[in-house]
């Protein structure tokens, strides 16, 4: 059977995505430029069984987006800057609850208000350390309108095999941009759903995690009576201030992510065979660095591209085993202290020189304004 193709903006892919992911219900504030996600919910989410909410602020929407997966549904949200700064403390909560759930940012020119219409890539650290204490989340980038769609679902099926918030950061050039797009069938893409508990109900440890790092999550209202607390908690979900709790707790959070580690790092390599500069990108410097890599080749200089897909946890091998075959790293972001960058010095050791093309006054990086970085023959 032929696909249905579509000329659609990348928000628009989002929700579909969502969707496809078996998503039934969403709680938002409209907010550009992610404003699209919700009025693109509100047609199609009652369509098909599900809810939509349009809540009173940002912190009102992460929280009904909590209440509703611990209800057993998949939910989701999406905001941009300020509203994902107003959304951290609950992020926090599902973090220690291990709730699963998405969260769509669409990233926008700051500080505060900024330019609230403009591209920007200056959450990159937001997205990682916004709460407090130890923590850790997924966080996905998408560059094309194909990838918005596949890596919704893939932020879900996350969220739900691992018990975790995940993050989705596309950039306002990848979220507004209009694209033709084939639409998969359904079944076409695996949809994962979360481990549910099979054993006793009166035995049922909401947080006694399996051999795969990960506890069976049943739902508010089912046979399974149980606790969620954002307060430290055992196994059974109440609230456990032992010392040696804590520090399994803690360790368990992290455990089931770095176990998982090279499933959920995905990147994408362009003209890599025979490269001898790396360009690291993300979201839409992804398309600017292939066109400069693509001109660059013309002019004899062997330039190839390494996408990230994942940014948390940061691809840290896979910086490092490809940078080994370059002589030159360029990392170009929308951001003026290089977040990515920053990274990527991390990973390479600071004796290694990072060449570092910035932009944050709105507007995208062009191929041209990469070139300039570029090495001569």
């Amino acid at each position: 059977m032929a696909r249905e193709v579509k000329l659609i903006q990348g928000n628009q892919a989002m929700s579909e995505g969502a969707i496809y992911a078996g998503a039934r219900f969403y709680a938002g504030y409209p907010i550009t430029p992610s404003s699209e996600i919700a009025e693109e919910c509100s047609k199609v989410m009652l369509k098909v069984g599900g809810v939509y909410m349009q809540m009173e602020d940002e912190i009102a929407s992460i929280a009904a987006v909590i209440g509703a997966s611990l209800a057993g549904a998949k939910a989701f949200t999406a905001t941009s800057g300020p509203g994902f700064s107003l959304m951290q403390e609950n992020l926090g909560l599902a973090v220690m609850g291990e709730v699963p759930c998405v969260v769509i940012n669409v990233q926008r020119c700051g500080p505060s208000t900024g330019l609230a219409t403009k591209p920007a890539q200056s959450d990159i650290m937001q997205l990682r350390w916004g709460r407090h204490g130890d923590q850790i989340v997924i966080a996905l980038c998408p560059a094309t309108v194909s990838e918005c769609f596949a890596l919704t679902v893939t932020a879900f099926n996350f969220a739900e095999k691992f018990r975790v918030p995940v993050i989705l950061a596309p950039d306002e050039i990848v979220a507004h941009m209009r694209e033709t797009f084939s639409v998969p069938a359904p079944g076409e893409i695996e949809v994962i759903d979360r481990k549910k508990p099979s054993g006793p109900t009166d035995q049922y440890m909401p947080f006694a995690a399996d051999a795969d790092g990960v506890a069976p999550l049943s739902a508010y209202g089912s046979d399974y009576v149980f606790h969620v607390s954002s307060s430290m908690h055992g196994p059974d979900g109440y609230s456990n201030n032992d010392p040696a709790n804590a520090e399994w707790r803690v360790a368990q959070l992290h455990r089931k992510i770095e176990m998982h580690r090279d499933e959920i790092v995905m990147t994408k390599c362009f003209y890599e065979d025979d490269m001898d500069v790396l360009l690291v990108t993300l979201g839409a410097t992804t398309r600017s660095g292939r066109a400069a890599a693509l001109e660059a080749r013309k002019k004899g200089v062997r330039a190839g591209v390494l996408q990230l897909l994942t940014i948390w946890p940061f691809p840290d091998k896979e910086v490092a085993a490809l940078a080994e075959k370059v002589r030159t790293v360029i990392v170009p972001e929308m951001n003026y202290s290089g977040q990515i960058a920053g990274e990527v010095q991390r990973v390479l050791g600071s004796g290694s020189e990072i060449r570092r093309v910035n932009s944050y006054n709105g507007q995208i990086i062009t191929p041209q304004d990469i070139l300039k970085e570029m090495p001569t023959k």
